[in-house]
Parts: C-alpha cells; structure tokens; sequence
C-alpha cells in the first residue's frame, strides 16, 4: 500500500505545482499575446529595408533594428534564444491549414501539414521547409541540445528533438512568437 501511496502523492505535489505555474505564467501571457510591434517612422524604414531584401538572400540587420521592428518577447526569443510560456503561446493548439513563416524575416519554415501534438505546450512540428533552417549544438543551462535557427536572418525558433512521429522521428518544438502563421485560403 505504500508503495501506491508513495506515487500519489508525487502526483498531487507535481499537478498542484503545475497548476501554480500556470497561473503565475497566464499574466505574461495574456500580456505577450497583447504586445504589438512598434509602429513608427524609423521602424517603417527598417521594415521597408527588411521587406526590399531578395527573399533567397540572408538578412543582416542590427541590434538595434531587430528592437524596434520586434516585440520585447519576440526580440528576447529570436535574438538573445529566450523561450516563451508552453500551453499559453499562440500557435501551440493551432490547428488549422496553412504555412508558418519567421516572424522576423517571413521566410517560410513549416507547413501545418507536419504540425502534430507534442503534448509539450509549443507547436511541434516534425519537418521544416528543405533549407529553411539551419541547427546548431546548444549546451545551456548543462543540456546538450539541438537548437533551431532561421536559415535566412538566423533568428532563433527553438529546438529539435529524436522523440517525434513518423517518418522523420524528430519533433522540432517551436516558439509560436517566433513564427507567422499564414491560413490556406
């Protein structure tokens, strides 16, 4: 009996936490997802610049550029590798038909067909767009990792992993922030 009561507990504990993290976490969610990119003079420039790039040629902007044509949290994902809240992210219950681009370049990363449920909180996906992304061994935080970059403006999407679906096995475990999605019409 104590064996199964052992694990119960752990259970409860475990649940009660989750559920006091998510709580904590639903805040900087609602206020991430309200966030809007900042609509000014200069970051219309950057923009136009960003938009006048040949989408087959790599994209070099600034610090300073990225700031102002990101959000906070889409500048603390792509640029500096952050990661967002699981369960609470734009796309991670997105269901629906279409492409998912990067946020900061547009360059087309995934299409939804290879979207599946992780389980995890972030959209999953089990192949990207041929060539859209380029990976890079990642050892923070003492993991070692696979980490997921736009193969155009090298911002930082998120990481892959050898625990997906068939046919590829691999689970490319996104940030939604980091991505665009574009709906089939």
């Amino acid at each position: 009996m104590r064996i199964l009561r052992e694990p119960m507990q752990f259970t409860r504990r475990h649940a009660l936490k989750t559920i006091a993290l998510a709580a904590v976490g639903a805040a900087a969610c609602v206020r991430a997802l309200s966030e809007d990119r900042p609509n000014d003079p200069e970051t219309a420039k950057i923009r136009a610049k960003l938009l006048a790039i040949p989408m087959n040629q790599k994209v070099t902007l600034t610090n300073e550029e990225w700031k102002k044509i990101l959000t906070p949290e889409q500048y603390s994902v792509m640029r500096e590798a952050g990661t967002e809240a699981a369960f609470c992210n734009l796309y991670w219950n997105n269901h629906g038909k279409g492409k998912y681009h990067c946020a900061a370049c547009d360059n087309l990363i995934f299409d939804a067909s290879t979207k599946f449920d992780s389980g995890t909180g972030w959209p999953s996906f089990y192949q990207p767009v041929k060539g859209s992304v380029v990976t890079h061994d990642d050892t923070s935080y003492g993991m070692v990792r696979t980490e997921v970059r736009c193969a155009r403006c090298d911002s930082h999407l998120g990481h892959v992993f050898d625990d997906g679906p068939p046919p590829t096995g691999q689970r490319y475990c996104m940030n939604s922030v980091a991505l665009k999605f574009v709906a089939e019409k």
